[in-house]
Formats: C-alpha cells, sequence, structure tokens
C-alpha cells in the first residue's frame, strides 16, 4: 500500500497511457498493432531522455532551456568533424565534450553571477544557437540536408532492433534507471532535493551546492550530446535544427510528471511515463490526420493546464492549512 501512495500519480499517468492508446486505437487500429506502436517511439523518445537530466534541474529549483540548441551545436560539431575526415570515435568523444562544456557553463554563470536560470540559460541558448549556425555556415550545412555520407556503424545506432524492440527504447530504459538511481539513491540526488525545498538552508547546513550544480548542468549537456547523436544516426544527416522542437515537449513531460516548477519535488519515473504520454498523445493526433501544428498546440495547452491544476492545489492546501489553525 506504501508503494502505491508512494507512486500514485506515477499509477494515474500509466493508466492515462492506455487509455490514450486505446482510445486512438478505436480510431486507428494501427496504432494498436505492437510494431507499430514500438516503432512510432523513435520519433519522439527522445524527448523523454532530455526530460530525465531537466527534472534533476527543476527539482533543484533551477532551469534550463538551453538543451535544444546544445542538442543541435552538438550534431554540427559531429558532422563537421566528420566532415573535415577525423576519425569517427575522436569525433564522438569531442561531441560529448561539447555538451558537457555547454552544461559546464550554464552552471559556472548560474552559480557565479546569481542571475535567474531561466534568464542565463536564455542568453545561452541564442549562444549554442549562434554557433551551431557558425558551424553550418563553416561546413556548408546551412540547408535541410545537412552533412550526411556517415558510416553503417554509426546509421545503424539508432535504427536496429533488439528482437521486437528498436534500440532507442533500450537506451531510454537505461537512462531512465540511471537517473532513478541518481536522485534517490546518491548524496547528489538527496542535496539536489534539498536545494530545491531551501537553497538558504541548504547554505547554512553546507551542503555541496555548487558542487551539485556542476553535476546536473553538465548531465544535461551530456545527454544532449548523446541524443543529438542519436538523431544524427536516425535521419542520418547532422543539422544545426535538430533540437529546435524538443524544448516545450521536454519541459511538459517534467511538469505532468509530477515536479515542482518551483523545485523541491520531481519523479524521474513519472517523467519517464509522461514522456510516452505526450509522445503518443502527438503520434495519435498524427495518425488519425491531425496537422504537427494542432498537435504541438495541444501540447502547450496540455502544460498550461497541469501548471494552474498544481498551482490551484497548491493554494487549496495553504488555504486548508490556515482554516484548520483557526479552528484549533
Amino acid at each position: 500500500m506504501k508503494i502505491l501512495k508512494k507512486y500514485s500519480w506515477e499509477l494515474t499517468l500509466f493508466i492515462l497511457l492506455i487509455i490514450e492508446i486505446l482510445g486512438f486505437g478505436v480510431i486507428n487500429p494501427r496504432l494498436l498493432d505492437i510494431n507499430v506502436l514500438l516503432n512510432s517511439t523513435s520519433d519522439f523518445i527522445y524527448i523523454g531522455m532530455l526530460a530525465l537530466p531537466l527534472t534533476l534541474i527543476i527539482v533543484s529549483g533551477g532551469m534550463d532551456i538551453s538543451f535544444g540548441s546544445v542538442v543541435g551545436l552538438c550534431a554540427i560539431t559531429l558532422g563537421v568533424l566528420f566532415k573535415l575526415e577525423f576519425p569517427l570515435i575522436i569525433a564522438i568523444f569531442v561531441t560529448f565534450l561539447v555538451g558537457i562544456i555547454c552544461g559546464v557553463i550554464n552552471a559556472s554563470l548560474i552559480i557565479y553571477t546569481q542571475v535567474n536560470p531561466l534568464v542565463i540559460t536564455l542568453g545561452t541558448m541564442y549562444l549554442f544557437g549562434g554557433g551551431a549556425l557558425l558551424l553550418s555556415g563553416f561546413a556548408g550545412a546551412t540547408g535541410y540536408e545537412g552533412i550526411g555520407g556517415f558510416p553503417d556503424v554509426l546509421l545503424d545506432f539508432a535504427n536496429q532492433k533488439i528482437w521486437i524492440i528498436p534500440t532507442p527504447i533500450i537506451y531510454f530504459l537505461i537512462i531512465t534507471f540511471l537517473f532513478w538511481l541518481l536522485m534517490h539513491r546518491t548524496r547528489i540526488g538527496r542535496t539536489t532535493f534539498l536545494i530545491g525545498q531551501n537553497i538558504r538552508v541548504s547554505k547554512y547546513s553546507a551542503m555541496p551546492i555548487n558542487q551539485t550544480l556542476f553535476t546536473i548542468y553538465p548531465l544535461i549537456g551530456l545527454v544532449s550530446a548523446f541524443v543529438a547523436i542519436l538523431l544524427v544516426s536516425y535521419f542520418g544527416s547532422a543539422r544545426s535544427d535538430l533540437g529546435s522542437s524538443l524544448l516545450m515537449p521536454a519541459l511538459t513531460a517534467v511538469v505532468l510528471g509530477g515536479a515542482n516548477i518551483y523545485g523541491g519535488s520531481g519523479s524521474v519515473i513519472g517523467t519517464a511515463v509522461a514522456s510516452l504520454l505526450i509522445g503518443y498523445l502527438q503520434q495519435g493526433l498524427q495518425m488519425i490526420g491531425i496537422s504537427n501544428e494542432i498537435s504541438s498546440a495541444l501540447s502547450g495547452a496540455l502544460l498550461i493546464i497541469v501548471l494552474i491544476g498544481k498551482s490551484f492545489n497548491s493554494n487549496k492546501s495553504i488555504f486548508t492549512d490556515f482554516i484548520k489553525k483557526k479552528l484549533i
């Protein structure tokens, strides 16, 4: 019973996910085909991968809206290095290094300037995005096709299956498990929660605040680099705009998954399930003939509704506590 109570929201999301798939399946039975269902995840599973490290950042009371630009920067970095005939293993290593450096830049600016993380990462979003465009121009890859001609060993990375399960789903499950361990079984995870609940108390308690921020922000940079490699593999080309559409769905997944936008609470499992819920919502709408623009608008509306609902519940709880105190 304790486990059910602890994960009640996650179970609710899972039930909604099943209802959603069955509902779309009634309209278009193809969605109930297990192969179609699994293969369609390759179009959106990257949202979930990015939402997992973003969960830690939001739980800490921070924010990062630059990761979409980091994905584009890492993707075009991989393409440019490959075009310059660097060995693929070196190009991949540098791509991961670029992602981590972007995270370190964000963490450094947030810690040492004490400026709101939303403002900092808004600036770095344009900084990293501009860097990606400069690299694209340098490589002559400003068009839609980008840089192609990658070897099969890279192209197979996101386009293989283990039995009937596409490899991106396997990667997503592994990343989910690792972030669950980090958030709930390590000191970094516990500190992340405490920072989000009350950063002033955390400072007076000698919590390793800077060390924690220098861990979680580079982590989203690391995952962004991994997603960039997957997207290059999946599409067969490296472009600077590969991460441009990932921000809002990932942020929605984190909030829908149970994270408090002001910090202090959140759930990796909830984020993972919410990512699937949002992804299959978009896929289901497209499969019944709804345009991408409308499905994107619905994702934004879902984020607003969840935020309003959480704010209402929070205010209701404060009001209830106030009434109880008065009655006592």
